[in-house]
């Protein structure tokens, strides 16, 4: 059987569910998704996805901890964890001052994890579940040094990037029909038998 890991890009995908307003698709099991997108010779070893926990809104921040929790059921699933960097902004016009966060180090991330598997030949296959052109480097890269090695871009919805699609083996997006049939069940059994609801908001 061909191996597979699977690179999810966490706030990429959200933004692109975001943008079409599937709320309900947000209590989605990361790694059956991956699943959606395997051939039958393939087998996914690993999946890892990348992402930043938010510190606010305080309500925000509970939901994504229900849904980080419920993840860490999955077997053989890792969480890779970026930052935000704030940044104060001032106002040309009115001079109001006012405070933005940027997330940081999720496309560092998934290079350095894309690169380290392909050197320990951990996957044949790559998928890289994001849009973020940023990559475009490393999957070119991963191609080029570990031959026959491939990288399968897979773009969320609503989401796309001419840059992986000229570096990738190929490409695919993630299509309404895949979502549906990756979500968690209403309720799951987290770590200690702690019941993890989804949130009325995603519903």
């Amino acid at each position: 059987m061909e191996r597979v890991v699977a690179y999810i890009d966490g706030y990429n995908l959200y933004y692109g569910l975001r943008s079409k307003g599937w709320k309900r698709f947000y209590w989605l099991n990361i790694q059956a998704l991956a699943s959606q997108f395997l051939k039958p010779n393939q087998k996914l070893v690993m999946t890892k996805y990348f992402t930043t926990v938010v510190k606010q809104p305080e309500d925000k921040r509970l939901r994504q901890q229900v849904f980080l929790d419920t993840l860490q059921t999955i077997p053989n699933f890792q969480i890779y964890y970026g930052q935000f960097l704030s940044e104060t902004i001032v106002c040309r016009r009115c001079g109001h001052t006012y405070t933005t966060y940027h997330e940081k180090m999720t496309d560092v991330n998934i290079s350095v994890e894309m690169m380290a598997d392909a050197a320990k030949d951990t996957f044949d296959t790559a998928l890289l579940f994001s849009a973020d052109s940023d990559l475009a480097g490393v999957v070119k890269t991963v191609q080029n040094l570990f031959h026959p090695k491939r990288v399968i871009v897979i773009f969320p919805p609503g989401r796309t990037s001419f840059a992986l699609k000229r570096v990738s083996s190929n490409t695919l997006h993630i299509g309404h029909v895949e979502l549906a049939k990756s979500l968690f069940p209403e309720q799951v059994t987290g770590i200690g038998n702690v019941i993890l609801h989804r949130p009325k908001e995603w519903k």
